[in-house]
């Protein structure tokens, strides 16, 4: 073996620091500890977590701010554990390097019936599990042939912007590899021109040129198509009127004149008057469309996803989003391009309150919780009342959200806002978070949602992460309740006292990182809560508690509500 030789996991480690993986989450198991074992040395943070399924959580919340995460478990029973989230990443496009350490090779082949298998001697049965949920899937058998398979997976990461999962045996760990691949760059490999290319810029450029009322949408996609700048560009420089869905909000500056916030069915009219719209990084699910209420027709709109442009019926493949919309740039002659400045009222106008009133969503609560928010923050929005509020939040630049979109798996965000957390940080620590030395992850969650992963405030506790946490007690779950059985017994949860949290959790009592926490159940509760200096210029974890009536949300989810009232009255 040659000088530059270097165990296996070295390799891997060393290549995911060279991707921007600065955090890896996870938990220790006996067939992966050896695999640790290398994750400091390479460099990386470890970040222990509570359990698998919120490691897989956090490093998705990591890979959406920093553009890959990844999280190391073992095999069977913690890789298992972790399947919900990495599910939820293929299903909204998040980056994941999902590692596994497995059992050594002669296990595997002696079929020998030890434990977290099925006692049935099949090592592959959670390979075949995973096949479904990540894009690519490898097992590092070889060391003549393992550097090149880290490297074609981790590429397919990048490349459709979704899970992968790396398997290792335990014996494999620190088995020398060469580590002359680690001089070439993993990237997404250049486009080149094609006739197909040609066409579909001429249509777009023709559509534009032609339209009289066009306008812009901003997905959520748009992210891991890497457009964002030019999307941006195209914003400014054509002054459409734009708006995001609740999966592209925060992805564009909102503070632009012509963007009007989040496209709801109270838009629609004004939507379905255009006659082009330009759609980029669709994402057409139904949570993410109001129920298909805020799907653009067809005919009006060009879609401009990951790899292909669709113009109504005709579908152009093979082109990179990114490649594509850079040429469309370059070749728009902004002189023929139509004006459409028209006036679009809110939808959401913010009424007058008496200070001693309660706090309710649908007097304003989330339009009033928008001066609290400061650029460079992350605001989490869990599923729920907080994940259809979020959509009338007005957002300073450069502020992030994260709001459910498709997978809606209810306690996400808490183990999420640790990952997104620990991305601004290092992004911070790198001078890559737009001129910022930093910012706050503001966590919006409900209390039947807190329940199911609050233990990881320990892990935000454990490092000294600013984490605020608005928690909306309204007595279980809210938006279950809006869909249907409003008055049953299974939409209720076990009270808890949500602000011993911190403290059971470890947060210190006294010092700079002191936990900090306010009930709110007034307006003027919430205005003296966010004018306290220990939450604006605090450190650590700061909770608020903030109660509701159980029935109160935001209009779209009281229009569902009241259709289910509707038809109990019919029955």
């Amino acid at each position: 073996m040659t000088s530059n030789a270097i165990p296996l996991a070295d390799y891997l480690f060393t290549r995911l620091l060279q991707l921007g993986v600065d955090s890896i989450f996870g938990l220790p198991g006996d067939y992966n500890l050896r695999l640790l074992d290398y994750v400091t040395p390479a460099g990386l943070k470890w970040i222990g977590n509570c359990n698998e399924l919120n490691a897989g959580y956090a490093a998705d919340g990591y890979s959406r701010l920093k553009g890959i995460g990844a999280l190391v478990t073992t095999f069977g029973v913690g890789e298992l554990s972790a399947v919900n989230a990495i599910a939820g990443a293929y299903a909204e496009r998040a980056p994941v390097v999902h590692v596994v350490g497995t059992p050594p090779r002669a296990s595997h082949e002696s079929r020998a019936p030890i434990h977290h298998t099925f006692n049935d001697g099949e090592y592959q049965n959670f390979d075949r599990m995973q096949e479904h949920i990540t894009v690519a899937q490898t097992m590092l058998w070889d060391h003549r042939t393992a550097t090149a398979q880290i490297d074609h997976t981790l590429q397919q990461c990048l490349l459709h912007s979704r899970p992968v999962r790396i398997t290792i045996p335990d014996d494999m760990v620190g088995v020398r590899v060469s580590a002359a691949g680690l001089q070439t760059k993993i990237s997404v490999p250049v486009p080149v021109e094609s006739e197909t290319e040609e066409a579909a810029l001429q249509l777009v450029l023709e559509r534009i040129y032609s339209s009289k009322k066009p306008m812009i949408i901003v997905d959520g996609e748009s992210r891991p198509c890497g457009i964002l700048d030019e999307v941006e560009h195209i914003v400014k420089t054509t002054e459409w009127p734009t708006f995001t869905t609740g999966f592209g909000k925060g992805l564009i500056n909102e503070t632009l004149s012509n963007v009007h916030g989040v496209y709801v069915p109270g838009h629609k009219g004004f939507v379905d008057s255009c006659d082009l719209i330009l759609s980029f990084g669709p994402h057409y699910s139904t949570t993410n469309s109001h129920q298909t209420l805020t799907v653009p027709r067809k005919d009006t709109r060009i879609d401009i996803s990951l790899n292909a442009v669709q113009a109504n019926t005709e579908i152009f493949r093979d082109l990179p989003a990114k490649r594509f919309v850079e040429q469309l740039i370059s070749k728009l002659d902004l002189s023929k391009v139509p004006k459409h400045t028209p006036e679009i009222s809110p939808i959401n106008n913010l009424h007058a309150a008496a200070m001693s009133d309660n706090v309710t969503q649908v007097g304003g609560f989330w339009q009033r919780l928008s001066s609290f928010f400061k650029e460079g923050d992350v605001v989490m929005a869990e599923t729920g009342t907080a994940g259809y509020g979020a959509n009338e939040f007005a957002l300073p630049q450069h502020t992030r959200l994260y709001k459910p979109v498709t997978w809606l798996s209810i306690g996400y965000m808490l183990p999420a806002a640790l990952g997104a957390s620990l991305a601004q940080r290092d992004l911070a620590a790198k001078s890559q978070y737009h001129g910022l030395p930093g910012g706050r992850t503001v966590l919006l969650i409900g209390d039947g949602s807190f329940q199911l992963t609050a233990q990881e405030m320990s892990t935000m506790i454990h490092h000294k992460l600013d984490i605020v946490i608005f928690l909306i007690n309204n007595n279980g779950y809210t938006i279950e309740r809006c869909i249907h059985g409003r008055n049953q017994g299974y939409n209720d949860i076990t009270p808890w006292r949500y602000l011993k949290a911190p403290a059971l959790f470890g947060a210190p009592e006294e010092g700079e990182y002191a936990a900090h926490t306010w009930e709110v159940r007034t307006w003027n509760d919430l205005e003296g809560v966010l004018e306290d200096e220990k939450m604006l210029n605090g450190k650590g974890i700061r909770m608020v508690e903030v109660f509701m009536d159980q029935l109160d949300a935001p209009k779209f989810l009281l229009s569902v509500l009241d259709r289910q009232i509707e038809l109990e009255k019919k029955a």
